[in-house]
């Protein structure tokens, strides 16, 4: 650090700490939660350190200082962890007669306790899909009691647990031939499947809601938590997850069919659990076709991307949506599949 003020020195110090975080971070989809709960938190700021290591790279960049070097390093190292938060070629829909759309989007309770202020978003969610018409529409935290109903579609409805006012929904307007719910042990969240007939075709379609922390995200009521209490909640659920996921992955594995996993995971695409649920059969539909900002869901400090639609290899992504309508806590995302 010759040569440099104090000032400066101090701002390097920042830059180097933020840079070993992230570096750091790209071995976090190998470790499992149970075995090191604390560092698998660090995913979730993962997003926040790019746009950090970004922010310090231009800044040396701009006063022609070696200190560049740093950031540029550690970011091209990651260089897949860029795409999987930003977009930078832009992607155009692709038009072929043989094309089918995934819809997928975590209602939360259709505003059941008034976290939104407008009254009609059940009737403004029905607008939204009926517009967008999907072939298959994949709901999470689907409202029990104030059902959605679309004309045109079979559907398979599973609540969490017995007394709980939610769960999920698959809606298909191609026939169901097969549908379960796979229950998570001590938790009101759950995965469901169906199988559907498209042609001479059967295809398996999961929605997922892992476990989530339970963190309210508002900014004044995270003053009010601990940085302690925070990383062992969040730890905690990742452990969860952890389960989850091998109760998921189990199932899957007895099915022979073309499979798309959808919803809600509770973390990113830089954690473990992310990871594992895609393996090496599914691509990721926003990677493949998405532009710009992934963001799936309404953090106020930087672009979150949670939910996801997945894809079987076999199916070439045509398009991909992120919608901006503020329907929920989540963004409602869309995309666009062929069979090869």
């Amino acid at each position: 650090m010759k040569g440099l003020k104090f000032g400066s020195k101090i701002l390097f110090f920042i830059n180097s700490l933020v840079a070993f975080l992230l570096l750091i971070s790209y071995i976090l989809p190998y470790i499992p939660p149970k075995s090191f709960a604390t560092l698998s938190v660090l995913s979730l700021g993962v997003p926040l350190l790019i746009i950090l290591n970004v922010v310090f790279f231009v800044f040396w960049l701009l006063r022609v200082k070696k200190q560049m070097l740093l950031s540029l390093v550690v970011l091209l190292l990651g260089w897949n962890y860029i795409g999987s938060m930003y977009k930078f070629s832009a992607s155009s829909a692709i038009e072929d007669e043989d094309n089918f759309t995934v819809m997928s989007f975590n209602v939360r309770l259709l505003n059941r306790y008034g976290w939104l202020p407008s009254e009609t978003i059940k009737e403004e969610v029905i607008k939204l899909v009926t517009t967008e018409s999907p072939d298959i529409m994949c709901f999470q935290e689907y409202r029990r009691g104030n059902a959605i109903k679309l004309d045109g579609y079979y559907s398979f409805n599973a609540t969490y647990t017995s007394g709980i006012k939610g769960g999920q929904s698959i809606f298909s307007k191609y026939p169901i031939i097969n549908s379960g719910s796979l229950e998570f042990p001590n938790t009101y969240n759950n995965a469901i499947f169906v199988d559907v007939v498209k042609q001479k075709d059967t295809l398996r379609v999961y929605t997922l809601h892992l476990q989530s922390s339970g963190i309210d995200t508002d900014v004044d009521k995270l003053k009010n938590e601990t940085s302690g209490h925070l990383f062992k909640q969040v730890g905690s659920t990742f452990k969860a997850q952890q389960d989850q996921v091998d109760l998921f992955l189990a199932h899957k594995a007895k099915s022979h069919y073309k499979t798309i996993v959808t919803g809600d995971f509770n973390n990113t695409a830089y954690s473990y659990i992310y990871r594992k649920v895609k393996g090496d059969d599914l691509k990721d539909t926003f990677e493949e076709a998405g532009n710009g900002f992934g963001r799936t869901y309404d953090f106020k400090f930087f672009p979150m991307r949670i939910d996801f639609i997945l894809a079987h290899d076999d199916f070439t992504v045509n398009g991909f949506k992120t919608f901006e309508e503020k329907l929920s806590d989540h963004y409602p995302i869309k995309a666009t599949l062929k069979l090869h």
